[in-house]
């Protein structure tokens, strides 16, 4: 299960490198938040784990049922390869590691990303793009920009509405419809 990669960040909503710093004691996987608390940064000293790009950004995500069922899946899958190495997982470790149980590479994340896509038939997209898709579909479905700038982690509202306003004007003629 190391060194693939799985899709259970891309529902949870957060970013490559937000998925790649997460830790199991960052995930209840009964009560399903997550905790947003480092990002894994490629810099010219290497792979270094560092905070979040802003406070409102430090936070707890409360991902959907598909990514929770994904993380527990991964989660056995490798609690089964510990046992078989008899190596006990630490509680702090990484929930996405390479082969080797090291940090992932967010390039080769991204490049195993598009062979997947490519594998499928699917024209190539960025992962950050599934972030962007998240918020608009959040927003086209009616779930308040309040709402959507805490799963996102913006850093204010203006942000967010002036990210989105693309998929603001059908809204407004929704609003329109309803009030005459």
């Amino acid at each position: 299960m190391r060194g693939e990669v799985r899709g259970a960040h891309a529902p949870v909503g957060e970013g490559v490198a937000q998925a790649l710093g997460l830790r199991w004691c960052d995930v209840d996987l009964d009560e399903g938040p997550l905790r947003v608390r480092q990002t894994l940064q490629r810099t010219p000293e290497g792979l270094v784990f560092v905070p979040p790009k802003s406070e409102r950004s430090r936070r707890t995500v409360f991902p959907p049922a598909v990514a929770g069922a994904a993380l527990r899946d991964h989660r056995r899958a490798m609690v089964a390869e510990a046992l078989h190495r008899s190596r006990p997982i630490a509680t702090d470790a990484l929930v996405f590691t390479n082969s080797i149980g090291s940090p992932m590479e967010p390039r080769n994340v991204s490049r195993a990303f598009v062979k997947l896509l490519q594998s499928v038939g699917l024209r190539r997209v960025r992962l950050h793009d599934l972030w962007h898709t998240r918020a608009t579909l959040l927003l086209v479905q009616g779930v308040p920009a309040r709402a959507v700038i805490e799963v996102l982690g913006h850093s204010g509202i203006a942000l967010t509405l002036n990210t989105y306003s693309h998929v603001l004007p059908p809204m407004h003629q929704g609003c329109c419809a309803v009030h005459g």
